[in-house]
């Protein structure tokens, strides 16, 4: 972004890289780092001499904040939200924090009421009651 555009998420203006970029939810993320705490544990005869306390940190906060745990959830809520044909930012915002209503999931992703192809509120309900469902059938 030049020097006098302002970066503003609520308008989805958050630099070039940053929209082109490919975003992941801490769900996602857990699954990955999941994957490969086990590759390094079946590699090694002592796993913890594999893992830096940074990776095991990290490990711990995405599984700690993952709103969803199974891998099959994971991809329908990534299905669901793709969908809706978001950005990677708003799609991993709304998956992460999970809104439970209309108000809340503007109030955290702005964007998705102000950009050009800006959602109505029956849409934004329709989204938030099939990411519960997921949930509540995880």
């Amino acid at each position: 972004m030049s020097g006098e555009e302002e970066e503003n998420a609520a308008e989805l203006k958050i630099g070039d890289e940053f929209l082109k970029a490919k975003c992941l939810m801490n769900c996602e993320v857990a699954i990955i780092l999941d994957h490969k705490y086990e590759q390094l544990q079946q590699t090694s005869d002592d796993p913890m001499n594999q893992v830096s306390q940074v990776f095991e940190k990290s490990l711990q906060y995405v599984k700690r904040f993952s709103r969803y745990k199974n891998p099959d959830a994971v991809r329908q809520v990534r299905e669901i939200l793709s969908r809706y044909q978001l950005a990677e930012f708003e799609l991993c915002v709304l998956g992460n924090l999970c809104p439970e209503t209309v108000e809340e999931a503007i109030a955290m992703v702005p964007s998705i009421k102000t950009r050009g192809r800006a959602h109505d509120d029956e849409a934004i309900e329709k989204m938030l009651n099939d990411l519960s469902l997921i949930k509540k059938f995880e």
